[in-house]
């Protein structure tokens, strides 16, 4: 059952992807409402349940924040590193903010945390039937983002379509492999909970220093910054309904 409630999560991550494809011709809406998804998932969405699930504090600081920061620090480390290597090869200004490591690295992230939502749904059926449907909902609803999200930032950092469309399938097949693996191999909570804490960080820093500054850097307009709210409010009212 868990498997095949995560072949909706499949199709949705797919139609998120689908979406970001067709409306290039206003890359500033989309840049908009994907900064706003991934503002909403983050603090609407995986601190939260990262606090739930690693709650212990180290020196006085609940794990998962300490991983959240540090992984906002780690993205920043890395976008550095790469924009300094490709400035020593000859590097233009464009380029050595948009390496596309980057953008793999991050997608490759998205994976992972689809991966986890698999497990979710797995860890939640085997509660009772009634907590892996409300997992599952709130899995495959938010999806829709995830597949957005993944497809975008690939994009974004200068891969070409083809390693979207790869890091895509990725990411929509991760919640079934997710899903499957709960038959074999039990994740402990603690490590789930610090794995979303360092995910939302990264994910938190590439919205904020990225996404949205380039969002408004190409097309200032007021649209762009409704489509950043509408974002958020998405996550809220897919959460709120998950509740």
């Amino acid at each position: 059952m868990a498997v095949f409630v995560a072949l909706g999560a499949f199709l949705m991550t797919l139609a998120g992807g689908w979406t970001a494809q067709r409306v290039t011709d206003r890359r500033h809406l989309v840049l908009g409402l994907a900064g706003g998804l991934m503002l909403g998932v983050v603090g609407l969405d995986l601190l939260p349940e990262a606090l739930r699930s690693a709650g212990r504090e180290v020196f006085g600081v609940p794990a998962a924040l300490l991983l959240f920061v540090g992984g906002f620090l780690l993205a920043h480390l890395v976008e550095r590193l790469l924009a300094a290597r490709q400035a020593a090869h000859g590097g233009d200004e464009h380029d050595r903010h948009r390496a596309p490591e980057v953008g793999l690295t991050a997608a490759a992230a998205m994976v992972g945390h689809s991966a986890m939502d698999g497990v979710a749904i797995g860890a939640a059926f085997q509660v009772g039937g009634g907590m892996g449907t409300a997992v599952a909902l709130a899995v495959i609803a938010h999806d829709f983002a995830d597949g957005f999200n993944t497809f975008t930032l690939t994009s974004l950092y200068g891969n070409a379509r083809r390693k979207a469309v790869a890091m895509l399938v990725a990411d929509a097949l991760a919640p079934v492999v997710g899903a499957a693996s709960t038959a074999y191999v039990a994740i402990p909570e603690w490590f789930l909970g610090g794995y979303l804490g360092l995910f939302g960080g990264v994910l938190l820093y590439l919205a904020a220093a990225e996404i949205l500054p380039e969002a408004h850097h190409e097309h200032p307009a007021r649209s762009t910054l409704l489509f950043t709210v509408a974002g958020v409010l998405f996550v809220w009212l897919v959460v709120g309904l998950a509740v």
